[in-house]
Order: C-alpha cells, then sequence, then structure tokens
C-alpha cells in the first residue's frame, strides 16, 4: 500500500512539472510569434493602481487652485469702516475688495455698498498690510456695489475680470477675502458654482418689503462675513463675481451668493465715472397697492374690487418724464408697455432692465377708477 500511495504522489508531482514546462513554454511560443509579427509585449510585474491616478488627477486639480488663488490674491484688498460716535471716530466694520484697475498714480476697489455704508472715513489694507486712505467715489445699494479710490504707489497687482456668461454648474469656485475681520486677511475657500441665474430679494429702506431682486451666482465656497466685497475666482484666476450677500442662518450652510461680473462691471464703470448709475428715471413716489387698506382702494379711490395689484402713485415732481405726461397723485399703474407691474419691484425691474434713459413707454392703470393711459419718454435722474 505505501509503494501505490508513494507512485501516486510522483505522478502527481511530475504531471504538475510538466504542466509547469507547458505554461512556460507556451508563453514563450506565444512571445515569439508576436515578436515575430511585429507586435511587442510588456509585461508588468505590478498592478496598475486608480488610486494613484487618482491621486495625479487631484493633484492636477489642486495646482490649478493654488495657481488662480496666487493669481488674484494679492488684488484682494481689505477695507475699514470707521463711523463717528460719542467717542470719536471708530472702527465699525471690515470687509474686502477688489482692485481692479491702476490708471496713473492712482487705484480703484470695487467693494460692496454694505460694507462702506454710513462711514466717515475709510482704509484699505493692502495685502502685504500697507494701509491707504480711500476716497469714496461712488456707491449703489440697489446693486449692493461700491467703488473706492486710493493712492497707487504700493498696488503691484490689479484683479483680471472675467465674465460669468459661461459658467456651469458644477464648476469650481474659489472666494477670496477677509472673512471675521484682518485676522484672516487674504483667506480662500474652495467649492463649485451651486447654482445660476438666483433672484435674491433685497429690503433697502429696511420696511421688510423688498424694493429690488439681485440676480446672483450661488456657490457653497464659504463666504462669512467680511469675505463681502471679495473676489470669486475661477481655475483661471478671473474675477467672475463680487461676493455678497450671506445667507446668516443656523439652520443653512454652504449656501453664499455673489453679483456676476457681467452685471457688476457696466455698474462699477459708472460709479468710477459719475458717482452714480444712470438708470432710467420717471419722477414720481410709488407705493405697492397691496399694501393700501382694501377700504382705501375701493372707497378712496374708486378702484375695481378685482385690481389688487400695482403701484399708488404718491407724488408727481414737476418736470419730470410723468408730469410731462399727464401722470397724477393717486394714479394707479398697473401695466408698462405689455409687462404687467405687480408692485414696485416689478416696475422697477422692467425700469432698470429692460428700457434705457430716452426710450418711449406707455404706462396703463386706472385713475378715479377709471382706466387711463399715458405714454412718457425716459430720462436720467
Amino acid at each position: 500500500m505505501n509503494e501505490e500511495y508513494k507512485a501516486r504522489k510522483s505522478r502527481k508531482r511530475s504531471g504538475f512539472a510538466y504542466g509547469v514546462l507547458g505554461a512556460i513554454a507556451a508563453a514563450f511560443l506565444i512571445t515569439a510569434v508576436f515578436q515575430w509579427k511585429g507586435i511587442t509585449i510588456n509585461v508588468e510585474t505590478n498592478e496598475p493602481s486608480a488610486q494613484a491616478d487618482e491621486l495625479n488627477i487631484s493633484q492636477d486639480d489642486q495646482n490649478e487652485v493654488t495657481q488662480a488663488i496666487n493669481e488674484t490674491s494679492e488684488a484682494v484688498v481689505g477695507i475699514s469702516n470707521s463711523q463717528n460716535g460719542i467717542q470719536g471716530s471708530q472702527e465699525a466694520g471690515t470687509g474686502s475688495g477688489v482692485i481692479y484697475k491702476k490708471d496713473g498714480d492712482q487705484a480703484f476697489v470695487a467693494t460692496n455698498h454694505h460694507v462702506i455704508e454710513n462711514a466717515s472715513s475709510l482704509e484699505v489694507i493692502l495685502h502685504d498690510g500697507t494701509k491707504a486712505d480711500a476716497e469714496l467715489k461712488g456707491s449703489d445699494p440697489l446693486s449692493d456695489l461700491a467703488v473706492l479710490q486710493i493712492d497707487g504707489e504700493h498696488v503691484d497687482k490689479v484683479a483680471k475680470l472675467g465674465s460669468a456668461q459661461d459658467i456651469e454648474v458644477g464648476q469650481t469656485a474659489i472666494a477670496i477675502g477677509n472673512p471675521l475681520g484682518m485676522e484672516f486677511a487674504g483667506s480662500a475657500t474652495q467649492g463649485i458654482i451651486s447654482g445660476l441665474n438666483r433672484n435674491i430679494p433685497v429690503d433697502i429702506d429696511g420696511d421688510q418689503q423688498p424694493d429690488w431682486e439681485t440676480e446672483v451666482i450661488q456657490t457653497d465656497a464659504a463666504i462669512n462675513p467680511g469675505n463681502s466685497g471679495g473676489a470669486l475666482v475661477n481655475l483661471q484666476g478671473e474675477v467672475i463675481g463680487i461676493n455678497s450677500m450671506k445667507i446668516a442662518q443656523a439652520e443653512v450652510e454652504g449656501i453664499g451668493f455673489s453679483i456676476p461680473m457681467d452685471i457688476a462691471k457696466p455698474i462699477i464703470d459708472d460709479l468710477e465715472t459719475s458717482g452714480e448709475v444712470q438708470r432710467p428715471y420717471m419722477g414720481i413716489e410709488l407705493q405697492d397697492v397691496s399694501q393700501i387698506p382694501r377700504s382705501v382702494l375701493e372707497g378712496e379711490l374708486n378702484l375695481p374690487s378685482d385690481a389688487t395689484k400695482g403701484v399708488l402713485v404718491g407724488s408727481v415732481e414737476d418736470g419730470s418724464p410723468a408730469a410731462d405726461a399727464g401722470l397724477q397723485k393717486y394714479d394707479v399703474i398697473t401695466k408698462i408697455d405689455d409687462e404687467d407691474v405687480d408692485s414696485l419691484m416689478s416696475l422697477r425691474q422692467y425700469l432698470y432692465s429692460d428700457v434705457e434713459t430716452g426710450d418711449d413707454i406707455n404706462v396703463t392703470g386706472y385713475r378715479d377708477g377709471e382706466p387711463m393711459e399715458a405714454s412718457l419718454k425716459l430720462s436720467s435722474q
């Protein structure tokens, strides 16, 4: 029995050996055939690593982010807002700004209106800590933009302004600014473009009613207090937006907003050259019909019961386009051209976005309960 077991074991070993030799011979034969056919085979002893490929891609992306930050960060500055108080002038807050132009010995900084609002004096802090007194060239509450002028002696870097027209959701976005004050100057946060063409209601006069809708870019790049007025940058190092309006609610995270550069640029140009934004002007004070008691609308203005939206003319300025067109106090405007006027905000949106100074517009509505129509030529204020 021992002899039979040994014989079986010997045959198994011989079979295994012949199998190995056969595999080696086949490998050499196949290699020889491929080489004879002009085909080269490279045998890799190490398996390719998908993780290594991902790491290389990640490193490339990070290099682009780093280059974009380096391209722009020196053009992003701090802004100190000082206001007069009982104990004299004191710093009331800080924000960020973007140096977008240098002309001769002067440089110009774009920021938010709310960053410089009510300031008695303004100071710009450059990337290297140099401080420069700033002159307010112009500010616009409606768009939340402002322009400052400083001595350009120490300005070495000007931001490259880009366009937000071709950006896509998911594209990398980098916010650069000074969150929580100058202690964290030059901070950069990375995220993506989260949404496009967002319209955010803005209450300018503090009456808890929206006065305007600002079109913004939504991003999840962290934009904290102090970042306002800073730059939203793409991977090419171009400024595609001016950061503004952080939603400050405990239950909301990862939602920040930036004014697209295509919207901001013409406003910045107006503020730099004339100190204000040139918008079409009618010359009337208005109030939303929805804010007026129904008893007043029907009892004193004789407004039809189905007229629930529009704006009431509170006063007409002498010599204005509205006065020339014959508009009167207590007229109710419900439509401009073919656009319904639901509120003061919708009227502004149409005037400031769809028509220009010098255009003729048709106004329809009610006067003492009867249909009214007027035509006027828009002017600049």
